[in-house]
């Protein structure tokens, strides 16, 4: 198998050029002649070249990453810059929703599991609110497909997208600041120092800013919307003696701004495509809306980590201890315009009903606890095992408001979720002198989950919720366990080629959802299982100048956990299916020349429900949507999603980057660009002409000056201008959500 020493970790670059943060990985030497160099993942927990290892992975690092992140963007903006990842969001900066390979959930309450799990620095971030933590000073992002439920655990029957940031050990760091459209603002700073005797430490943060840029024209003020501050930093202290190396973190991020901008009827009935304030005949505007609620959106994080870990020679184990604390609150006009038919005036177009709502996390306390052992030889047999304890406490309130701008709420429903799980797992590969190696592991997962929820606060009139009274505390409990496990062979049938393949067990655990402010009863999905196959090949050729990589999969889920959202009743209820998928990803990276590289990814998913028994609502009675499924005989407003394509999965994705300098002076003039396309996606479980997009093109270009330490550069961010719904709300109108607008301006950065 293919060896490199252990200090080097390639930041992987597609583009020749563009300036990035300084991180602790560094190029191969293969790199720095003209070529690829390897690439170096811990996807497994221990540090290899992604080209040996048995599931498809992909890495975001360096140049890209620093190049698609200069503009205030949020984690929502990974989405597409790897095969089969789509990430969107109802709630904008502080709830991302991930799917890979079409597996993901739609739902919007604040205690929705997901099949994805965002894995940071080795610990799991369970809670959506805590999943778009800022991306700043980061070594790498990797993205695993398929399930992973042998070395991290329940809820990654998907895959998983697991952030590693720079770590202490060195002196030094760098500075970038950037300016432009909207007064999008950042600043990154990260700054590290070491001494002698083992000791060392890092301070990180970074500061977005966006001006409010959208009008409401319901009130006179200019540029009512939009804006944000968000706030993070890291701070890590690290001793080094020996075979000990020891690290506290503490991190803490402070969010204060819009929540995302609902907009009601943007689409005519029978069509998908955007239309104005005016409605039909009338071009969109995404810098204007016209309501009459009430926006804001606060989140407050806080963690604090141990991690130790200790070479005992043939093997060295580890300990990761993490502790993560949050509150939010999140108030948006749900109906997205002004007034209703039953007032004086209301627009834009149909509002049969005003709605607003407010969903806080009062608190959420996570606690996690990891017992590793891992074998340091790298021939023969390797293993590795340990235990894992998660522990969570999270509460939710949600508010219904009886007018736009009351203070008072009309409906009040809140929550109490205790969860606790427990994982042992084992893990053990040997890799053959001819090189053949098989790795096979398992982990035995249990879980419970204590759920009561109640709505001590109903004044309502009957027209809303009926009956017209609270709803008592109700109680339920859900348990699940279950024996994942994964077996791989990988042959390395020459220096430049490798074959694998792979199946694996993915597990979900069992959830409750009990959103009581439009329902009165509770509901709970039981644990998903979900069978992957994939095989693949992964190439290097052309003197590491050209890698190649391609893998294809089948996977079979039993008791799918998704959840109806909206629709005729308004509420959101779990329902377990049965779905199938199968689908090819491709990647290619090449340097053909000195300074010039490129890079192509793409991939077909089809991710599709098979369950004759699925049912759900369709969209609101009062919402002139058109559904393209078949009713339920007897069941009005009833719809099978048999069939159907899995809700935010488009069946085709493609991305690409190419970038080229030229020497000049002291440095190099460099250019860089970046694309991402996906076919059509519907938004929820039904089929409907109006609630789907056909597809998203976005793209950037950065052109610049650098040295080895200063970068200065102008760049652009979604340079077509797309237009693009990316969610809606189906219960009243047809209100959607849309894509970042066009962002330009320049950047500076400075290594130090």
């Amino acid at each position: 198998m293919r060896h490199f020493p252990s200090a080097i970790a390639i930041s992987f670059v597609l583009a020749a050029g563009s300036w990035a943060a300084p991180a602790a990985a560094q190029e191969a030497p293969a790199a720095e002649e003209g070529g690829l160099g390897d690439i170096v993942v811990t996807a497994q927990r221990r540090e290899e070249s992604l080209q040996d290892v048995p599931v498809a992975v992909s890495v975001l690092a360096g140049d890209t990453l620093g190049a698609i992140t200069s503009t205030g963007s949020d984690v929502r903006v990974l989405a597409g810059r790897v095969p089969s990842l789509n990430i969107e969001s109802s709630f904008g900066r502080t709830f991302p929703r991930f799917y890979i390979r079409g597996l993901g959930n739609t739902d919007f309450d604040l205690n929705a599991s997901q099949p994805v799990s965002l894995v940071y620095d080795d610990v799991v971030l369970e809670n959506p609110i805590l999943k778009g933590f800022p991306i700043f000073d980061l070594d790498r992002v990797e993205v695993l497909r398929g399930p992973q439920g042998t070395l991290f655990g329940r809820n990654t029957p998907a895959g998983i997208v697991k952030f590693d940031t720079v770590k202490p050990g060195k002196t030094g760091g760098y500075a970038r600041v950037s300016y432009g459209r909207y007064g999008t603002s950042q600043v990154e700073v990260a700054a590290g120092a070491a001494d002698d005797n083992g000791f060392s430490v890092r301070l990180s943060g970074i500061y977005q800013h966006r001006n409010d840029w959208v009008d409401n024209i319901a009130t006179t003020d200019k540029n009512d919307l939009g804006g944000y501050d968000d706030i993070a930093a890291r701070l890590q202290l690290q001793y080094e003696n020996g075979p000990f190396t020891g690290r506290v973190t503490g991190q803490v991020r402070v969010y204060d701004g819009s929540a995302i901008i609902f907009r009601a009827n943007t689409q005519l009935p029978g069509s998908n495509k955007l239309v104005g304030l005016g409605g039909a005949g009338t071009e969109f505007e995404r810098d204007k809306v016209w309501q009459d609620g009430i926006n804001f959106q606060k989140l407050n994080t806080y963690n604090v980590g141990l991690n130790l870990e200790y070479d005992f020679g043939p093997v060295t184990a580890y300990s990761i201890t993490s502790y993560w604390n949050g509150n939010f609150r999140s108030r948006g006009d749900i109906d997205g315009g002004f007034g209703a038919v039953f007032l004086p005036e209301s627009g834009p177009g149909l509002i049969p009903f005003q709605a607003q709502s407010q969903d806080n996390v009062p608190s959420l306390d996570q606690f996690t606890q990891e017992f590793r052992v891992a074998s340091n030889n790298s021939g023969g047999l390797g293993y590795q095992f340990g235990a894992f304890y998660f522990d969570e406490k999270l509460d939710i309130s949600s508010f219904e408001f009886g007018g736009p701008t009351d203070a008072t709420p009309s409906a009040i429903a809140i929550q109490r979720q205790d969860s606790e799980a427990y994982g042992i797992f084992g893990s053990v590969n040997y890799e053959f002198d001819n090189g053949f190696k098989l790795q096979a592991g398992a982990r035995y997962n249990h879980d419970t989950r204590d759920f009561v929820a109640s709505r001590p606060v109903e004044t309502r009139p009957d027209f809303v919720v009926n009956p017209n009274t609270p709803v008592p505390p109700q109680a339920a409990k859900v348990k699940g366990k279950l024996l994942t496990w994964d077996a791989s062979a990988t042959y390395e049938a020459s220096d430049a080629v490798t074959l694998y393949a792979r199946v694996a067990r993915g597990y979900r655990a069992p959830s409750v959802q009990g959103r009581l402010t439009f329902s009165r009863v509770i509901s709970t999905a039981d644990q998903e299982e979900t069978m992957s196959y994939e095989a693949g090949i992964k190439t290097a050729f052309l003197d590491n100048r050209v890698r190649f990589n391609l893998t294809g999969y089948y996977f079979d889920t039993k008791d799918l956990q998704l959840t109806a959202v909206g629709g005729t009743s308004n509420v959101a209820s779990l329902l377990n299916v049965d779905a199938k998928g199968h689908g090819i990803e491709a990647e290619l990276q090449a340097a053909p020349a000195k300074g010039l590289t490129f890079s192509v990814g793409g991939a077909w998913n089809i991710a599709e429900i098979d369950d004759a028994n699925a049912f759900v609502a369709g969209c609101g009675s009062a919402t002139p949507c058109t559904v393209l499924d078949p009713p339920r005989a007897g069941s009005p407003g009833i719809f099978s999603i048999d069939g159907n394509q899995l809700p935010q999965s488009p069946k085709w994705t493609l991305n690409a980057t190419a970038g080229y300098e030229i020497p000049v002076g002291a440095g190099a003039i460099y250019a860089f660009t970046d694309w991402y396309y996906r076919s059509k996606v519907q938004f929820f479980l039904y089929r409907s002409v109006e609630f789907s997009d056909d597809k998203l093109i976005e793209g950037g270009v950065r052109v610049g000056y650098k040295t080895d330490r200063f970068d200065i550069a102008g760049f652009v961010r979604n340079i077509t201008g797309d237009e693009s719904p990316t969610g809606g709300i189906d219960f009243n109108n047809l209100t959607s959500y849309v894509n970042e607008p066009r962002i330009y301006g320049i950047e500076a950065g400075f290594k130090f």
